[in-house]
């Protein structure tokens, strides 16, 4: 693990994540004292198709349940405009 300055974090922050994707953690020091640690993530949470599955369960769910009607409102009317 090596460590950085929060000030050379915020620098040199898409070097810092691109060191991190290659598997190195780094540990974010403010004043000195350790205020945070970049990790990559675990293998089993970068599943993308994780997120694609959960999608298209939430757009199937969806598309059963029923419309809720016309619309009878104005966007102008969702705002409360104090008067």
């Amino acid at each position: 693990m090596h460590t950085i300055s929060a000030a050379e974090a915020n620098r040199q922050f898409s070097s810092l994540l691109r060191q991190v994707s290659q598997g190195e953690t780094v540990m974010v020091l403010s004043h000195g004292r350790p205020v945070a640690t970049i990790s990559p993530i675990p293998a089993a949470t970068e599943d993308a198709g994780g997120r694609a599955n959960a999608r298209a369960r939430l757009l199937t769910r969806l598309n059963r349940e029923p419309t809720a009607g016309e619309r009878n409102w104005s966007r102008d009317e969702l705002y409360d405009r104090g008067e």
